[in-house]
């Protein structure tokens, strides 16, 4: 099963989707979306947990 992560749900005005087979993949993903969009300096331990959290099943 697939994993989705939609931007949006973590507060961003942001349209963006990604999805992997897992977590890791997810995380990995976000994190580089999350450095060249939002200039997001630092992927700190709150902020992958808040990723964890709004990570579905599709």
């Amino acid at each position: 099963m697939t994993k989705v992560l939609h931007c949006r749900d973590l507060g961003f005005e942001c349209e963006a989707v990604v999805r992997a087979a897992s977590e890791d993949g997810i995380l990995a993903q976000a994190a580089e979306h999350a450095q060249s969009v939002h200039n997001v300096g630092e992927i700190t331990p709150d902020l992958a947990e808040a990723v964890r959290e709004a990570i579905r099943e599709e």
